[in-house]
Parts: C-alpha cells; sequence; structure tokens
C-alpha cells in the first residue's frame, strides 16, 4: 500500500480517529479469514512447449520442465526438421521465478523435450518428483533426486486429486516396431480434481486413440491442456501418419467431442518436429468457427479457470 498525504481538516480527523481504526484494524486481522471464494479453480500458466505451472487451492505443480537456453540441443533424429536446435525461443521468465512457490513436479515421461539437463540441475535435488512408473523413477533418482514417487491414481497432494490416463505416443503401427516403441516409450497423461470438484486435464504426448474418448466419458473434465503441435517422425515407412502427437484436426475433434470444455492447445513453435504452429492452429480455429473454444496461450501466459 503506497501512503498518501491528506491536507488540512481531514488529515486532523484521521489522526483523531486513528485509535479507533487501529484497533478496528486489529480486530480484524486477528479475526477467522472466510476462504476466497473468487479464487479460481486452476491458474495455469503456459512456460514453454509443454512447460506449465498449475495452481490449484494451495497446491502448485510444474509440469514436464524443458529449462535449457535457445539452441541448447541437437534435432531429434529421424523426425521432422532434425537438422534443427532446440529449444527455439528462450524461457519467458527466470528461472527462479518459474521454481518460486513450487510444491511438487510432475513429469509425464523423461524425454528431452519434456525433462532436460538443464531442469536437472536447476531443481533441488529434495523436491518431490512424480512420475508414472518404476523405470522412470529410477532414471530420475540416478539423476540425484531423493524424492521420486510414482504417481498412484487418486493420490492427493494439499486437497487436490492426481489421476493418471493412458496415451499412446504414435500409431500402432509404430509401437509394432520394436526399435521405435522402445524409443517412444511410455507416458502418462493426468487428470487434475481441485477442491471445488472441477477438473483439468492434461493429456500428455498421444496420437488420439479409444484412450482418449475413455478419459472424457469418465472425467468430464472442464479445462483441457493438450499438445497440439502434431510432432512428426520423417521415416519413410510412416509417412502416410507421421504424427506422434494430436494436431489441428485432433484439436477440432476434442472440441466436438468435448463441447462444455475449454481447450488449452500448446507443445508448438519450440522443438524441431512440430508440424504445427500457433498461427496455423489460429487461422485453422477461424475458419472452423471454434476459436473461442481454444486458447492458444503464449509463452509466460497466465489462465485462470
Amino acid at each position: 500500500m503506497k501512503a498518501r498525504f491528506i491536507p488540512g481538516l481531514l488529515a486532523a480527523l484521521l489522526l483523531l480517529a486513528a485509535p479507533a481504526l487501529a484497533v478496528e484494524t486489529k480486530q480484524q486481522a486477528e479475526a477467522p479469514q472466510a476462504a476466497d471464494k473468487s479464487a479460481p479453480a486452476f491458474q495455469i500458466q503456459h512456460v514453454r512447449n509443454a512447460t506449465a505451472k498449475l495452481t490449484s487451492g494451495d497446491a502448485t505443480f510444474l509440469i514436464d520442465p524443458m529449462l535449457a537456453a535457445p539452441g541448447a540441443y541437437e534435432g531429434f533424429a529421424n523426425t521432422y526438421r532434425g537438422g534443427m536446435r532446440n529449444p527455439f525461443t528462450p524461457l519467458p521468465m527466470p528461472v527462479e521465478d518459474l521454481l518460486a512457490g513450487v510444491d511438487a513436479v510432475i513429469l509425464t515421461h523423461t524425454h528431452l523435450d519434456h525433462w532436460d539437463p538443464a531442469a536437472q540441475k536447476a531443481l533441488p535435488k529434495d523436491m518431490p518428483l512424480f512420475v508414472q512408473h518404476e523405470e522412470d523413477a529410477k532414471l530420475v533418482r540416478g539423476q540425484g533426486f531423493r524424492d521420486v514417487r510414482i504417481l498412484k491414481d487418486g493420490e492427493l497432494i494439499k486437497g487436490v486429486r492426481l489421476e493418471r490416463t493412458a496415451t499412446r505416443h504414435g500409431s500402432e503401427a509404430m509401437y509394432a516396431d520394436p526399435v521405435l516403441a522402445r524409443a517412444l516409450g511410455e507416458v502418462m497423461g493426468i487428470v487434475f480434481t481441485a477442491p471445488d470438484g472441477k477438473k483439468a486435464w492434461v493429456v500428455g504426448d498421444t496420437v488420439w486413440f479409444p484412450g482418449v474418448d475413455a478419459v472424457l466419458a469418465a472425467h468430464r473434465p472442464d479445462v483441457i491442456i493438450m499438445n497440439a503441435g502434431g510432432a512428426a517422425m520423417a521415416i519413410p515407412a510412416f509417412q502416410d501418419a507421421p504424427e506422434i502427437i494430436m494436431n489441428k484436426d485432433d484439436v477440432l475433434r476434442m472440441v466436438r467431442a468435448a463441447p462444455d470444455a475449454q481447450v488449452v492447445a500448446v507443445h508448438m513453435d519450440a522443438i524441431n518436429h512440430m508440424t504445427v504452429d500457433r498461427k496455423d492452429l489460429a487461422r485453422f480455429t477461424r475458419e472452423h468457427g471454434i476459436r473461442d473454444k481454444v486458447l492458444i496461450p503464449f509463452d509466460g501466459e497466465v489462465m485462470d479457470f
């Protein structure tokens, strides 16, 4: 609060009233405070790529931190534009600001564009990290982290409930190839249920498959954060269906499948193998009359739901 100078008689009156005002202020400060009903169920800050900071109630989560400076890493081999270096863009805030207030980190999986050496260096080694299974837990513990936990369905963190959801990080044909299946690996999505019952679904790296419909039917999420950059392989055998995450057609499909939800489209404009950028998607959503249903946040943007 800034001090303000009030001249003349009004100032004198305020000085005379000061003791009573002080008592009243003290009583107000000591009285139990009602919960802030105006606080959003979810506050989500899109950081960059798939990295996000999600707050609900008293809990704040950092999701899939990739924190490197532009050009730190080679492009992903055998993918679209694999000769370009990653990431393309800088973080929109200092790392220390990003980490402020974080209660736990959630890794949907451990691919470089979701969990990188810069994040491993920046995060405190006693920070709670939640992962999908023992294989990822072993990897992260080997990187020096001491509080690594496998996310259980129904995990309750400061009043926020977390439930894992299924994904498929590529086509059935890709997963039929043992080498490629190993490279694509396993990924989890997460449904967050706020203290007021609203739900936000971090879909994760996945193509559309029956598991997506199952989550929509089971949870009816209010907010859907979907990785919509259309990341693509550059392997001749899969040239007819190269995507390993959702694309703009899937955004349209999601809006039609969940018409009451707010879709947030991310995982664009930062990594070499994305085939969809924000401008593409904004144009596409306008052309299909769904622009009001799809938020396409810029890096650092904060959204309340």
